[in-house]
């Protein structure tokens, strides 16, 4: 899909009866120099992540066009938890296939929104995928996979429009990279609103496909994509997106999990904020300082869903 502002205008008249525009704040400690940092906060959003934006535009609009008596989503949680909320504020049910072991924070987000939940398969979303796919050709099921619909990054794309409604000066926005849904829904959008900004993607360095495929020109799957960071535990990317990327995306990086950790403290005890590792993975960039950052940037805070587990080791590193 080729987003338009009409695409994202629409976006966000879908969403203003479920969300609310998310916050954009200033980021002391992260600025300096000729750099002026800024937050968007969508791990402020109902379920924890920024995840409902593009669950509740897709829905809305397949329910326009056929009866959907079933929603499906294959996910690591919180594209999951996001599908079950859609699903209950539009009155279909909702089955979502999990990887075994899954966070349990975003877990429990699914069942509390009362999502039917099936876990199987391996540590990432190969073995749900395939399930949910042969399960989804049931008539009246709807299989909304983030990676591949082509309505849903509309619903992210919202997200830029927002920014530069916030903050017109943005010149940078540094996006992390999962199934890349949200940097194309928001390089998209962004570039039709301010051709010149600057969009750079961020990925965990134990889950680096999206990136090796941004460098290389095609997709490059990896043989794991073992991370802390399970909202951007992609290891086989899709061609498309790969191309699509290559047009809109400015620049790449790799973090690592030590460094999500660090920005998840330094969010925690800088700036108050709450964040999981692919939530504070743009901050993480930012905080390296062989990368300079310049002129008025805005980091995308995706998700606050983070585990017990994590956060002790964020605030004992």
């Amino acid at each position: 899909m080729n987003l338009t502002l009409a695409d994202v205008q629409r976006a966000r008249e879908i969403l203003r009866s479920y969300l609310p525009m998310s916050r954009l704040v200033a980021a002391p400690s992260l600025s300096g120099g000729s750099s002026n940092v800024f937050l968007k906060l969508e791990s402020e959003l109902p379920t924890g992540s920024f995840k409902p934006r593009g669950a509740l535009c897709a829905l809305t609009i397949e329910l326009g066009r056929r009866p959907v008596r079933e929603v499906t989503a294959s996910s690591t949680g919180n594209h999951g938890a996001a599908v079950a909320f859609a699903a209950r504020q539009l009155g279909s049910a909702a089955t979502i296939f999990l990887p075994r072991h899954p966070n349990p924070v975003k877990r429990a987000r699914i069942a509390a929104l009362g999502a039917k939940i099936v876990e199987l398969g391996g540590d990432d979303l190969a073995a749900a995928f395939e399930e949910v796919s042969a399960y989804s050709r049931r008539d009246g099921v709807y299989f909304l996979n983030d990676a591949t619909d082509p309505v849903l990054t509309a619903g992210p794309g919202s997200i830029a429009a927002e920014i530069f409604e916030q903050h017109p000066a943005t010149e940078v926005i540094v996006v992390p990279i999962g199934d890349t849904a949200l940097i194309r829904g928001v390089a998209a959008a962004a570039k039709l609103l301010s051709p010149g900004v600057k969009i750079v993607g961020v990925q965990a360095e134990r889950a680096p496909s999206y990136v090796l495929s941004w460098r290389e020109g095609r997709a490059i799957p990896t043989e794991t994509c073992d991370t802390i960071a399970d909202g951007l535990a992609t290891r086989t990317p899709e061609a498309e997106n790969v191309q699509a990327i290559r047009r809109l995306v400015d620049e790449v990086r790799l973090v690592s999990d030590e460094q999500m950790l660090a920005a998840i403290r330094h969010l925690l005890l800088e700036e108050h904020l709450v964040a999981e590792p692919a939530g504070a993975a743009a901050c993480a960039a930012i905080l390296q300082n062989e990368w300079n950052f310049e002129g008025h940037v805005v980091a995308l805070v995706t998700g606050a869903n983070v585990t017990p587990e994590i956060l002790r080791r964020a605030l004992n590193a």
